[in-house]
């Protein structure tokens, strides 16, 4: 969909290229069913695979504990199973967060699977929190050509982000056009209409009411370990409901495992998938994998992207590291410039004793790539000095790693 997105962000600036184009229209329905058919086309070929692997039981069913290493299974059909295993894996994930909001319980909203499914582009979506969630989705349906508000509590948005980052953030989202109140709380959210929605909210000049057609709730997720009956088999979890887990994703009770976003931290699917890797390799192949030191990369799909990995600047200082951070712009970045996509900026923090890269940020075209390069290179532990010799094909992205390793604030 962030993709249907661009073409159509594309297509309205076709002119800064000197290529002229009808007016453009959004097809929501073609939008909406081309997602669909690649979900299914995903979903099919991993159910197949499955089905097709010798020893493997595929059940479409809902499960929950009745006692240690014991589970009940209600399949889709109503017949009920009991199962038991000495190994068991609960990889349940998580589901969006429902805040507490007056009125919301009478209100037709939305989250991050309903938005989804929308077959009209709505005429102004209010979008209530200002994470990765509620940013993709904003801009997206910005391009669209929905007006969009977003309101975020704190004073940044993506708050586990610096500063200066967040702040260029919110910059490109207000120059596409995207209304962004900051330290501004939800007080209650009506629906007088079935196409009006009324999002009351009090922020640095005072309670006002927003108008809008849709409503997006992106205040976060909650696990779904409320489903599984936990304390039948006595398994831990924290206040909020995250199965605990130790480095080696094992709970409180030996042989039962939590993977992905029910145990918690980040919520990314390379993370589950590396939470795989780590019990494959301890599990059948002998080996000593655990959480501990891995890297945590993600990208945030806005446009441009936000690629992170590693520490950012605030949490080294936080650390009392001895640290250098280079800092560049976009439009330093001669492949940026060629395309007309010079927005935001790269940012990597250096130990200023060792020379190794301690984190990157790097919001700009293809963002999540170039922060993979700069990854690559912390697994590797290779000094930032090797980047900033290296010799990279012109005009590429990757080539702009010279300059930025060469532009040190401080």
């Amino acid at each position: 969909m962030i993709a249907s997105a661009l073409v159509a962000y594309l297509a309205k600036r076709g002119a800064d290229y000197g290529v002229h184009t009808e007016p453009v229209t959004v097809d929501m329905v073609k939008v909406r069913e081309r997602k669909r058919n690649m979900v299914t086309a995903f979903r099919s070929s991993d159910e197949h695979r499955i089905e097709s692997t010798k020893g493997v039981d595929l059940l479409m069913a809902e499960a929950r504990f009745t006692g240690p290493k014991t589970v009940e299974v209600r399949l889709h059909n109503g017949e009920t199973r009991q199962l038991r295993a000495n190994m068991i894996f609960l990889n349940v994930g998580a589901r969006p967060a429902v805040p507490s909001l007056s009125g919301l319980e009478q209100v037709n909203a939305l989250n991050s699977t309903t938005i989804m499914e929308l077959a009209t582009v709505p005429e102004h979506l209010l979008i209530i929190g200002g994470g990765y969630v509620g940013l993709e989705f904003g801009q997206m349906f910005r391009r669209f050509g929905s007006q969009v508000t977003i309101v975020e509590m704190s004073g940044h948005l993506l708050t586990h982000e610096d500063d200066d980052v967040a702040d260029e953030v919110a910059k490109i989202l207000r120059e596409d056009g995207i209304e962004v109140l900051l330290q501004t709380n939800t007080i209650r959210v009506e629906q007088p209409a079935a196409d009006t929605i009324l999002l009351t909210v009090h922020g640095p000049d005072g309670e006002r009411t927003l108008r809008g057609s849709h409503v997006l709730i992106a205040t976060g997720r909650v696990p779904n370990s409320d489903w599984l009956n936990l304390e039948a088999a006595g398994v831990e979890t924290d206040s909020r409901g995250f199965i605990k887990v130790n480095e080696r994703l094992e709970t409180n009770v030996p042989g039962v495992y939590a993977l992905g976003d029910v145990k918690g931290g980040p919520a990314f699917t390379h993370i589950s998938y590396d939470d795989f890797r780590i019990i494959r390799t301890n599990l059948l192949e002998g080996g000593p994998a655990t959480t501990r030191d891995r890297f945590v990369p993600y990208t945030i799909f806005i446009d441009p992207q936000l690629g992170r990995v590693g520490m950012s600047e605030a949490e080294a200082r936080t650390q009392g590291r001895n640290i250098r951070v280079a800092k560049m712009p976009m439009n330093y970045v001669a492949r940026a410039l060629e395309v007309d996509e010079t927005r935001g900026f790269m940012k990597a923090v250096v130990d200023a004793d060792t020379s190794q890269i301690l984190g990157c940020a790097i919001l700009g075209i293809e963002g999540g790539e170039i922060m993979s390069v700069i990854q690559v290179a912390m697994m590797g532990s290779v000094p930032y000095t090797v980047l900033r010799e290296g010799t990279f094909a012109h005009p590429t992205l990757a080539e702009s790693l010279n300059n930025l390793f060469s532009s040190f604030v401080e």
